[in-house]
């Protein structure tokens, strides 16, 4: 896919959904391409952090103490925010392709000691949620490319959504529980309302030049669906 580093561009400020058909398609195209870009280098990055000797001791280091892990997620969601800021910048081209990386490689180290586990522990589970998640984005993505519906009414649930799982996080990790299959089996159901307002969104309320912001959206909603069906299928093997 082609990434235009060129600085010296203004956004337009036109929505893809009254732009012409031929710029709303190439739009949708290169977000869905940026996505499958954003999705590669994560897999790339996880495998080379996997097979180095780097991670046994990072995963340590963020999980070998009481609340490493809650620094670890803390650190996580201001770099998702930073992220989220260069990606949906207007002036610069390069600072929007530097968000989606950072957050790609942020993501890449947050899923290191869930991934760790599962491929040496349960790696049957990792194609199979893979499939599974691959599986359930393509179904939410027809929803809303068929139906053309506007799902920007589930904005309330994924912002309240997400502080609600977060502080059940921190209440878990500090009151030193762990969340059940029910949490996980809700998380899914979150994810998947997740993709499917940030597709619609793609469709509806982005700009044609936000390419790279709707792909860091959509991306973080897929890696937050793949990390819950992954342990979902881990509990399974488990059990």
């Amino acid at each position: 896919m082609s990434f235009e580093m060129n600085d010296n561009y203004i956004s337009t400020d036109v929505f893809a959904a009254d732009a012409p058909v031929s710029e709303r398609a190439t739009f949708i195209t290169r977000t869905y391409l940026h996505l499958l870009g954003a999705i590669a280098a994560f897999v790339g990055i996880e495998a080379i952090l996997l097979q180095s000797g780097v991670a046994e001791p990072l995963i340590s280091l963020m999980v070998g103490a009481k609340y490493s892990w809650l620094v670890v997620l803390g650190l996580f969601v201001g770099v998702s925010w930073v992220a989220d800021m260069w990606a949906q910048s207007a002036t610069s081209k390069f600072m929007q392709y530097m968000g989606l990386t950072l957050y790609v490689v942020a993501e890449a180290v947050v899923f290191l000691p869930l991934l760790y586990i599962a491929s040496n522990f349960y790696p049957q589970a990792i194609p199979m949620a893979a499939g599974s998640t691959a599986a359930l984005v393509v179904l939410l993505t027809a929803v809303v490319f068929i139906t053309r519906k506007d799902f920007s009414f589930l904005r309330p649930i994924v912002l309240f959504g997400g502080l609600a799982a977060m502080g059940a996080i921190v209440v878990g990790i500090f009151a030193g529980f762990t969340l059940g299959p029910i949490f996980t089996y809700a998380m899914i159901a979150f994810a998947c309302i997740a993709v499917l307002y940030d597709t619609s969104n793609i469709l509806h309320h982005y700009r044609t030049d936000q390419y790279v912001s709707a792909s860091l959206a959509l991306f973080a909603s897929v890696a937050l669906l793949f990390w819950y069906i992954l342990r979902l299928f881990m509990s399974m093997n488990r059990n």
